[in-house]
């Protein structure tokens, strides 16, 4: 059971009475002719044979107020996407596959990039972009809201406490975030989110004092959670980092577009699992030093733009400030942990630290050397003026697929 207190920039709405599932659809259906909803569902083709995916199915088939849901499916060949289809037609809503493999999408991809406008990389940000670019192209959403598709202990209520505040008749958030705390077979979860953002967020303050955007991400329960709902007019006009720092780079484009009144987060699971990703400590090219090294020069650039200059001094700061809190912060979860009954290795932990300060090193090294990369994929808006039928091209090709 949440806490009733608020800290931090943005609002926070909290599980106080563990209210019925039912009501809370019962409103949401009678607010859906003013603001229709869909949802969006980044999957591989891999988690449709996982442990999840059904399950998930079987939860969202339930739930009365859905417009549309889309999902992008990547790493399917013609006999995988086929097999897709069938696997979402349990889904009683009206629901679109986008086969981003697929020929059609692909021939999209080409004539984006002739404009310098296709995503760099595949991954998670492409398969988002896609998505949400059909969902503006099928008109029929006034709120979207998007979650993974890998959630071992998933309940149809998250998407219900994602869509409430952006949907309701008297509030006026544009964007909101879903938080929960991570737990897995009696252990303590959340390694990224607990060793690296946190202390990363605060060891950067430390080192440049008072930062707006550093005091907007700091206020977040779960900064790193994949789950958000947003109004339509934000879907046109953020861009999405193609990389691991997807959930970090939303939110500093919101944070560049919108005030905090404009934005929540809310409490959407008592407890949160899914597939965890391997450490890799002598591959930083995957697994957890991938995502570490990616969120971390999120951060340095999100910085950079607000006028923070970097040098390599400034970069051993932060590395030491970083380590210093860290592992204080082990110390506090180990006996959040020890007085709740999960386990917590010590030893682990601080190796995990240990690697993160590696990658943050690294990550610093490359946004020194690499000044012009490019991580973010355009805003829908601009490609828009680029290629003015592209949401047409986008929706007749999906549609296509669908149909054979």
């Amino acid at each position: 059971m949440s806490d009733f207190f608020q800290n931090g920039r943005i609002a926070t709405l909290h599980n106080l009475t563990d209210r019925p599932i039912e009501a809370l659809e019962e409103e949401l259906s009678r607010w859906r002719s003013k603001k229709p909803m869909t949802l969006v569902l980044p999957s591989l083709y891999s988690e449709l044979e996982g442990p999840a995916l059904s399950h998930i199915i079987d939860e969202l088939a339930q739930i009365p107020y859905l417009d549309e849901i889309v999902i992008g499916l990547d790493q399917a060949d013609a006999k995988q996407y086929k097999h897709a289809k069938k696997f979402f037609s349990r889904l009683p809503q009206h629901h679109r596959l986008l086969w981003n493999d697929g020929a059609r999408l692909r021939e999209i991809d080409t004539l984006l990039d002739e404009y310098g406008l296709s995503p760099r990389e595949p991954g998670k940000g492409r398969n988002v972009w896609y998505c949400l670019g059909y969902a503006l192209a099928s008109g029929k959403a006034k709120a979207v809201a998007l979650h993974d598709c890998d959630i071992l202990t998933y309940k149809r209520d998250i998407v219900a406490k994602l869509f409430y505040p952006v949907v309701h008749p008297t509030f006026d958030y544009a964007f909101c975030k879903g938080y929960y705390y991570r737990s897995a077979n009696n252990r303590l979860n959340g390694r990224v989110t607990r060793l690296l953002v946190t202390p990363l967020v605060r060891a950067l303050k430390k080192t440049f004092g008072p930062i707006d955007y550093l005091d907007f991400i700091d206020s977040f329960r779960y900064p790193l959670a994949g789950e958000f709902a947003m109004l339509v007019d934000v879907v046109s006009s953020i861009r999405i980092p193609s990389d691991w720092g997807l959930e970090i780079g939303v939110l500093s484009e919101v944070h560049r577009r919108y005030s905090d009144e404009r934005i929540c987060q809310v409490d959407i699971a008592d407890r949160y699992d899914h597939k965890h990703q391997k450490v890799s400590e002598d591959n930083h090219d995957t697994g957890l030093s991938k995502m570490s090294t990616d969120i971390s020069k999120s951060l340095f650039r999100k910085l950079a733009i607000n006028g923070v200059v970097f040098t390599q001094e400034t970069l051993r700061t932060i590395k030491a400030s970083y380590y210093r809190i860290a592992l204080d912060l082990v110390d506090r979860y180990f006996n959040d942990a020890a007085i709740n009954g999960l386990e917590l290795d010590r030893h682990q932990e601080e190796n995990t630290i240990e690697l993160f300060t590696q990658c943050i090193m690294e990550a610093g090294d490359s946004f020194l050397t690499e000044p012009m990369e490019r991580p973010f994929i355009a805003s829908w808006s601009r490609v828009q003026s680029a290629v003015p039928s592209i949401l047409m091209r986008v929706r007749d090709a999906v549609n296509a697929d669908n149909a054979e």
